[in-house]
């Protein structure tokens, strides 16, 4: 049933490309679909029983139920429960309190206990802020349960709003797109053609790891499911090249979390980005262009670096060469390249990827193992639905937090408090924004962190005059960047099981390989020239702030790898991150200094070098 329910699932998001519903009964109509199956696949005790492990209880069946019925009972007279808004029935209220439950039962059991217990502290905060003086610095009107439930369950503000808008849409099509991609044989592919690129070098197995995690992630769409998938083939190649454990988790965390921040798909997040921004997705591909080379290289330059110090070496691997793999299989990269040519030709982002899944589907019959037949056809259909109901649930509860902050005025007063502590400081404000949105993703997903730090934390940068394009991209590289962040780093995690590593130790290293990412978006905000990274500026600007970031990304990985022509100590170390951090700042004087700094610290270094080899062949 389950499988009927999904493959059912699927092929209405893909009708309702091509003959559109009206918003606010399509999301209806999708949460009544995905809801009943999120109570069906995944057991009350969380994320430990999924669908064919264990079959739903009574319970499950009851909750499944009552999710359809409360999702679709608005459908049912939807023109006169509109008219109902600002005097809802008992049975309206009913439902939406139901509604509610139901929602935060779906999340708990596929993300954990820690989402739902922060949209009941917002919902706890509209019901009984009123209670706090209306001038002081939290305070708020006051709003009934009636109230609060209506703004939830009757318009397009809660429950049903934009994130669940885009779990319904843009993300639905690429689970399904991803699942296709995967069950052609793209997923082995895109393994092979990594492994078969890069095969004499003794920095080889790193760089095949990244460019390996980058290929897949545009696949799977999660760093820690990269990380583990890409880890059962990698890590045996990696430890007989001589990476340590750590080292190496580290090398398939930061691939695996890589593929969010990159195009050509990017995180969910991503998509809700272009929601808020009203801009094409193919403007916040361009947006993500520039940092996805410096991320990129930072991991490239690391693992340079980590070669050289472990002294790794070469792994043969019996894989035909790269060309070979090409020509006879690289017509998986046409789906992916079409994406992007289509959203540039002006077709609709839904479309576009409906006509990629479509390729991708027909290429399968060029591989006879790999061919899409009816019944293999459907698998797919399936799983990308069973893959987009932890998001549905969590954007639906993010729905929760968006309408309590819309409601109540809270994003305006979050960001009055963190400007008010940075003291009115550019730099200041941009860490306590940082730290606020590593903190709450260290709690929830990436899509709902970046939903609620971009309504909460966000007015705080662009109060300071950052534009929403800046803001919205700091806020979301952060919230991608806390799935690599201590004291949780899930992707470091399921590296370190993988490895069998230390596990904090995977998780330091992961940072080190991703510390570029986490420095870069500090110039989207605070460098005067900032925007250039965002491709929002002229191409040569964009060039020069390319060129300064990427000297900045070598001297930081130099920094954190204590590396440059050997060994490095910690003064030359220091000057070079110091030397990064000037000239990430983009502006003629600032890159002066950096570049000052970074030749010092190359001058140290060499005469150092040059006095210890003297002193040894004495």
């Amino acid at each position: 049933m389950v499988s009927v329910v999904a493959f059912g699932v699927s092929v209405y998001a893909l009708y309702v490309v091509f003959s559109p519903v009206p918003v606010l009964p399509y999301r209806m109509s999708f949460l009544a679909l995905v809801l009943p199956l999120t109570f069906l696949v995944y057991r009350p005790r969380v994320r430990t029983a999924h669908a064919g492990t264990a079959r739903p209880g009574v319970a499950d069946w009851a909750l499944a139920a009552a999710s359809a019925v409360v999702c679709a009972y608005p459908l049912l007279s939807f023109d006169e429960f509109i008219r109902r808004t600002f005097d809802p029935a008992t049975l309206d209220l009913v439902m939406a309190g139901a509604c509610v439950l139901l929602v935060l039962e779906a999340t708990r059991r596929t993300v954990g206990l820690a989402l739902p217990v922060i949209c009941v502290m917002f919902l706890g905060y509209a019901l009984l802020g009123g209670n706090l003086p209306v001038d002081s610095l939290l305070g708020h009107p006051g709003y009934g349960l009636d109230r609060v439930l209506v703004q939830l369950y009757m318009g397009t503000e809660g429950l049903f709003g934009v994130p669940l808008d885009v779990a319904a849409t843009y993300i639905v099509l690429f689970t399904i797109y991803g699942a296709v991609l995967e069950h052609s044989g793209a997923g082995a592919f895109f393994v092979e053609i990594s492994f078969a690129a890069f095969r004499r070098s003794t920095a080889a197995p790193g760089r095949t790891v990244t460019l390996a995690g980058f290929l897949m992630g545009t696949v799977s769409g999660s760093g820690t499911a990269t990380a583990v998938s890409l880890g059962s083939v990698a890590w045996p190649i990696l430890r007989r090249a001589g990476y340590p454990p750590a080292q190496g988790g580290g090398v398939l965390a930061a691939a695996g979390i890589g593929a969010l921040l990159s195009p050509p798909t990017l995180g969910a997040a991503a998509f809700i980005i272009a929601e808020y921004l009203q801009v094409s997705y193919v403007t916040v591909l361009l947006y993500a262009v520039v940092p996805t080379i410096l991320y990129y290289l930072g991991i490239i330059l690391a693992v340079e670096i980590d070669a050289r110090r472990y002294g790794t070496r070469s792994v043969a691997v019996d894989l035909p060469s790269a060309w070979r793999l090409l020509a006879r299989s690289g017509y998986h990269f046409s789906s992916l390249i079409a994406i992007v040519v289509l959203m540039m030709a002006g077709v609709s982002p839904f479309r576009a990827v409906v006509y990629a899944t479509v390729m991708a589907a027909a290429l399968s019959f060029l591989d006879r193992r790999r061919r899409l037949g009816p019944r293999r056809l459907a698998q797919a259909l399936t799983e990308g639905t069973v893959g987009v109901l932890p998001v549905a649930a969590t954007t639906a509860a993010a729905g929760i937090i968006v309408a309590v902050v819309t409601l109540t005025g809270l994003g305006l007063k979050t960001s009055r408090i963190i400007v008010d502590l940075a003291g009115g400081v550019p730099a200041l404000t941009a860490v306590l924004a940082a730290v606020a949105v590593l903190l709450l993703g260290l709690a929830v997903p990436v899509t709902a962190s970046f939903i609620i730090a971009a309504v909460v934390i966000g007015p705080a940068l662009q109060s300071l005059g950052v534009s929403p394009e800046a803001t919205n991209m700091f806020v979301f590289y952060y919230a991608v960047l806390s799935e690599v962040t201590p004291p949780t780093a899930l992707a470091a995690v399921a590296a370190a099981a993988v490895t069998g590593g230390n596990a904090f130790s995977t998780m330091m290293q992961t940072w080190k390989y991703t510390l570029p990412a986490f420095l870069v978006p500090f110039a989207f905000v605070l460098a005067p020239a900032g925007e250039a990274l965002l491709w929002r500026a002229p191409l040569p600007a964009v060039l020069v702030a390319l060129a300064l970031s990427a000297v900045a990304v070598a001297a930081l990985a130099a920094a954190t790898g204590g590396w440059l022509t050997g060994p490095a100590r910690w003064p030359e170390r220091v000057l070079c991150a110091l030397a990064a951090v000037f000239l990430l700042y983009l502006e003629s004087a600032s890159a002066a200094i950096g570049l000052a700094l970074l030749g010092l610290a190359v001058l140290i270094h060499l005469t150092l070098r040059r006095a210890h080899h003297d002193q040894k062949g004495q």
